[in-house]
C-alpha cells in the first residue's frame, strides 16, 4: 500500500492557529475516538501541546468495546493524563466535562485563591482529528446548535471561542490530520471508522483489514451477521463467496461499501481497533 499523504491548506492554517492560541488557554482538551484511543491522536498536535495540562476525552464510548475502553482509561491515567470516557450526545456530558476540567485545574485554582484571585471561568482548546465528534461535543456543552455537525471528516473549517457556561470557555478548532501516516495500519484503522475520506484508501484494502480484524478479535459477530460464514477461508475468497450469497453477483464494491458501513454504524457490535496489549507486543 502506498504512503497516504495530504495536508490541505485549512489544516496547515489550523496548526498555526493552535500554536499561536495555546498560550491563551488554561488546559488543552484532546478529543479522540474511543474505538481508536491511540490511532486517533495526532502526534503533531501532541508535540505542540507539550507540557500544557491536558484532558483526554475518549468520545463515542457508546460505540467502543467497553472492556478495552476501561483498559485505555487506566493506561492513560497511570501516565498522569486525566481521562474521561463519554458519549457526547448524552445530556450528562456537560457535567462530566466541567467536573473533569475543575479537577484537572484544581491546584491552579487553589493557588490563585491564595493570592486573592477568584477564577470563575476556565479556558480550554478542543483539538483532535476529523470526525472525532468535536462539533457534537461543542453543541452539547453550549446547550444549542453552534457548530456544524456532519458524519464525515472535514466539516469544521474555522476557529471560534464559545462560552458554554460560567465554568468553561472553549476554543474550537477544525479536525487536524498529520501530513502522512508512518504506520499504514493507522491509515486503515482511520479509514474503517470514517476518520479520513473514503477516496484516500482503496475500499478493498479497508474491507480486508476489517474482516481480518473481526475474524481474529470478534469472530462471533461475523458469524451472527453472515450466517454460515466459514472463518477458516482466506479473506479474499470469503469476500467473493459472500458477495455472491448476498445477491451482488460479482459487484465486490457493493460488498465493500456494505461491510464498512455496517462496521461504522455499529451493526457488527461494539469494537475497538487499538489494544493496550499491542503497545508492548503482547497478545
Amino acid at each position: 500500500m502506498a504512503n497516504i499523504q495530504w495536508f490541505p491548506g485549512h489544516m496547515s492554517k489550523a496548526r498555526r492557529q493552535v500554536q499561536e492560541n495555546i498560550k491563551f488557554v488554561d488546559f488543552v482538551t484532546i478529543l479522540v475516538d474511543a474505538r481508536l484511543p491511540l490511532s486517533s491522536q495526532n502526534p503533531m498536535l501532541t508535540k505542540i501541546v507539550g507540557d500544557k495540562p491536558k484532558l483526554l476525552i475518549l468520545n463515542k464510548a457508546d460505540l467502543a468495546d467497553p472492556l478495552l475502553t476501561k483498559e485505555w482509561q487506566s493506561y492513560y491515567e497511570k501516565q498522569g493524563i486525566k481521562t474521561l470516557c463519554i458519549n457526547s450526545k448524552e445530556q450528562s456530558t456537560v457535567k462530566k466535562v466541567t467536573d473533569a476540567a475543575k479537577e484537572l485545574m484544581s491546584d491552579k485554582i487553589l493557588r490563585l485563591r491564595e493570592r486573592g484571585i477568584r477564577k470563575e471561568t476556565l479556558r480550554t482548546m478542543i483539538i483532535g482529528i476529523p470526525n472525532a465528534g468535536k462539533s457534537t461535543l461543542m453543541n452539547r456543552l453550549a446547550g444549542k446548535k453552534i457548530a456544524v455537525v456532519g458524519n464525515k471528516p472535514g466539516v469544521t473549517k474555522g476557529q471560534q471561542w464559545l462560552k458554554t457556561n460560567k465554568d468553561l470557555e472553549i476554543l474550537d478548532t477544525p479536525g487536524i490530520l498529520w501530513p502522512k501516516f508512518e504506520d499504514q495500519l493507522v491509515g486503515l484503522k482511520l479509514a474503517l471508522t470514517g476518520a479520513i475520506k473514503d477516496q484516500l484508501l482503496p475500499m478493498d484494502e479497508v474491507t480486508i483489514f476489517g474482516l481480518d480484524y473481526f475474524k481474529e478479535q470478534y469472530p462471533k459477530r461475523l458469524e451472527e451477521r453472515f450466517k454460515g460464514i466459514d472463518l477458516e477461508m482466506e479473506t479474499p475468497e470469503l469476500i467473493m463467496e459472500w458477495t455472491k450469497k448476498l445477491g451482488f453477483r460479482d459487484d465486490y464494491d457493493r460488498f465493500y461499501n456494505l461491510f464498512v458501513k455496517e462496521v461504522r454504524d455499529g451493526k457488527l457490535g461494539l469494537y475497538t481497533l487499538d489494544r493496550v496489549s499491542d503497545l508492548d507486543g503482547n497478545d
